[in-house]
């Protein structure tokens, strides 16, 4: 599976929504701004950018002992309609500074340098050291992950509710499958069961997990169509 710091990485270099939560900007609670981008440094500190003039440039600009103390929260949600849409969140806490001269002309980059790490998914709630999220990497088909989760739901539904019958006696059934998440380890699918009751009441995942983990689409599209090969015998 992967570890904690990977999954964070993913996350922060993925295409899910980003607030920068900065507090003391002149409102009751801390004002979320949202990053026009985001990358993480050989350092593992993460830079973002924001137009110049933003509330939060000024407040790094003139931070005492030049750092300002901020929150990078990241929410995923699913690319697909299903139950209990939101796959996870992560919280990324530490220090702005700006990076001036790096950004385009009415731009600033600043630097969120990392103190504290957590992140909230679907394998469970768990804390990561910036350590080991400076030598993490991201998944390799995260950048592809959202458009295939997407082709898999409206394009393969029969071989989607193929899937039941490989589950266990305790929870086959029939009903949706829709596919929930892909990574270079394995394939999370939720079911919902057919019957009364809420969509969420009637939800469940399961994990098909790779013989060994892939490396690209190519390898990815070999284990999906060993995956629903299984399923059809």
């Amino acid at each position: 599976m992967p570890s904690a710091a990977e999954r964070t990485r993913t996350l922060v270099q993925s295409t899910c929504s980003a607030v920068l939560l900065v507090p003391g900007l002149g409102a009751a609670r801390p004002e979320p701004l949202t990053p026009e981008v985001r990358t993480v440094g050989p350092d593992g500190d993460v830079y973002l950018v924001h137009p110049a003039d933003s509330p939060v440039v000024r407040a790094a600009t003139h931070a005492e002992a030049d750092d300002l103390p901020a929150v990078l929260e990241l929410t995923d949600v699913a690319p697909v309609s299903v139950p209990n849409r939101i796959r996870g969140r992560a919280w990324l806490s530490g220090w702005l500074t700006c990076v001036p001269g790096v950004a385009e002309p009415g731009r600033m980059m600043v630097r969120l340098e990392l103190g504290d790490l957590s992140v909230d998914d679907l394998w469970g709630i768990e804390t990561v050291s910036p350590e080991d999220f400076a030598g993490a990497a991201p998944d390799p088909l995260v950048e592809y992950e959202a458009e295939l989760l997407q082709h898999l739901h409206a394009g393969h539904g029969d071989q989607m509710r193929s899937l039941w019958g490989l589950l266990d006696e305790h929870r086959a059934g029939a009903g949706a499958a829709v596919p929930l998440a892909l990574d270079r380890f394995g394939f999370r699918v939720r079911f919902t069961r057919e019957g009364s009751g809420s969509p969420a009441d009637r939800s469940f995942d399961a994990r098909f997990e790779f013989p060994e983990p892939v490396r690209d689409v190519a390898g990815l599209r070999r284990e999906m169509h060993r995956l629903f090969d299984a399923a059809g015998e």
